[in-house]
């Protein structure tokens, strides 16, 4: 797999590289929707709120010209659209997996001592 040569100058090394990639906040979670299942426009605005209309298909569009995405447009009516990873967007993800797991270990888990709302806790009897 090649690059798309879309990003002038030289970087620094591969994690730099990555990061031009998948900058900016809704890449990464774009790469997230679209590893569970291909989806429509209008699925993937709904599974990232917050995300606009115009910052969502400039993404897009960005993600297809570096080979993470594939856009199929059906001739349909109404017309139809769907996104999916492509092989190289499915081992960028993959290459995420760790960095979600230590999100989740380090940032979503809380602090020792520290509880959850949705943690289990047992009954204390006799407590008031």
């Amino acid at each position: 797999m090649g690059t798309t040569g879309r990003r002038p100058g030289a970087y620094v090394c591969g994690i730099d590289a990555a990061m031009d990639v998948i900058g900016g906040k809704w890449k990464v979670l774009i790469l997230w929707a679209l590893h569970e299942r291909p989806c429509r426009f209008g699925e993937l605005r709904r599974e990232l709120p917050g995300v606009t209309e115009k910052v969502l298909a400039s993404q897009l569009r960005e993600m297809e010209a570096d080979g993470l995405v594939h856009r199929e447009a059906y001739d349909e009516v109404p017309p139809r659209v769907e996104y999916s990873l492509t092989p190289r967007g499915m081992s960028l993800n993959e290459a995420l997996e760790p960095l979600g797991a230590w999100g989740r270990a380090n940032v979503l888990s809380p602090a020792p001592g520290q509880m959850r709302e949705d943690d289990d806790v047992p009954l204390v009897t006799g407590a008031a």
